[in-house]
């Protein structure tokens, strides 16, 4: 099977989602015997089609414009049992520059008009590639591609039944870095699903539904806290790139998001056996009291005061938040009398405990 996998994502490697998501991809698909050729078409030079008709008439089947669309591109994406358009989610459907690669296939078409079951379409003039489509957004529920779904499904599914070969959507994919368990399962579907798609031509609901799982029980909370992220990199200044790169940590805002962070960041693993209440008393712009019960490798964050903590923690809230964020020492802060702890100080030293 040949195979021709184009990422429509304008960040580098590393950085896109998309290219996180169609390397898996990729990589089973290769695994399963298929040649794929990848093609970032950011590194590539693609007019925009000028609706002349030419490839209609004069020159059927063949572009006017000279690019890397009419001298590479296209003669590949002809000759290829199967392309992947893997695009991120800009407005609800492709990018711009995925756009312009799928209008520029329109030589493929005859300019006749068709009409089947109520919808118009023109004829194909040679065999159409099978189609798979992959996207990402940052929003944390499927319904933000259902702009996208339809679109796919009306270009590519409607005019000849079996040229859409599967669907593949991410949603809330940058939150997915911080959720390394199912990050790791669900890129482990996606190279299954490669296999899936060599083997079978489709990808089973089963795989479908591991690559997307929730990233959360709680949409709610996912939203907080992205807010919480976007907050972050307003008030620093900076760019998700340098987020990233510097392995930040979101600054919450209030005990509410503290408390949905810290959960976040518990590593069972760390905790191992432990058990123990830990209660935090905030005072200054924001106050509120709040303890998260840790036993058998399992955390639970309540709000409010618990009878007896193994730790107390009487602190300013934003001394606690530059200590979370890695902006101050905790332990120089305590000898610098920025805080109060009382109880087992065993439990002060919470940097493995959750990650920070």
């Amino acid at each position: 099977m040949k195979v021709l996998a184009l990422n429509s994502s304008a960040r580098p490697g590393g950085e896109s989602k998309t290219d996180l998501m169609l390397h898996h991809l990729v990589k089973g698909m290769r695994e399963a015997g298929a040649k794929v050729e990848t093609v970032n078409l950011r590194e590539k030079n693609i007019k925009n089609c000028v609706g002349c008709f030419t490839c209609m008439t004069k020159t059927p089947g063949k572009c006017v414009l000279k690019d890397d669309m009419t001298r590479d591109l296209f003669p590949k994406w002809l000759e290829s049992d199967l392309v992947i358009y893997a695009t991120p989610l800009f407005h609800h459907t492709v990018n711009a520059t995925m756009k312009t690669f799928i209008e520029r296939t329109w030589p493929i078409c005859e300019p006749f008009l068709v009409e089947n079951e109520g919808r118009w379409f023109h004829p194909l003039r040679s065999k159409h590639p099978g189609v798979v489509v992959l996207s990402v957004c940052g929003f944390p529920a499927m319904s933000a591609f259902a702009g996208l779904t339809h679109y796919v499904k009306f270009l590519y599914d409607a005019q000849e039944k079996g040229m859409l070969w599967a669907e593949i959507y991410r949603p809330g994919a940058e939150f997915m870095v911080y959720r390394k368990e199912k990050q790791k399962d669900i890129l482990d579907a996606t190279i299954h699903a490669g296999k899936e798609l060599v083997e079978t031509k489709r990808v089973s609901p089963e795989t479908l539904g591991r690559i997307e799982q929730p990233l959360t029980d709680n949409v709610s909370d996912f939203a907080k806290m992205a807010n919480c992220w976007w907050k972050t990199c307003i008030a620093e200044g900076i760019t998700l790139k340098k987020f990233a790169d510097e392995d930040m940590i979101p600054r919450p805002d209030s005990v509410e998001t503290f408390l949905l962070l810290m959960t976040m960041g518990f590593d069972p693993e760390a905790a191992g056996d432990m058990k123990a209440t830990l209660q935090f008393e905030f005072t200054g712009r924001v106050k509120g009291s709040c303890y998260f019960s840790i036993a058998d490798g399992t955390i639970k964050a309540t709000e409010g005061k618990s009878e007896g903590p193994d730790l107390l923690i009487k602190t300013p809230f934003e001394v606690w938040m530059d200590i979370v964020t890695g902006k101050a020492d905790g332990a120089e802060m305590f000898l610098e009398g920025k805080y109060e702890a009382e109880g087992n100080m065993e439990f002060l030293d919470m940097r493995k405990l959750f990650g920070l």
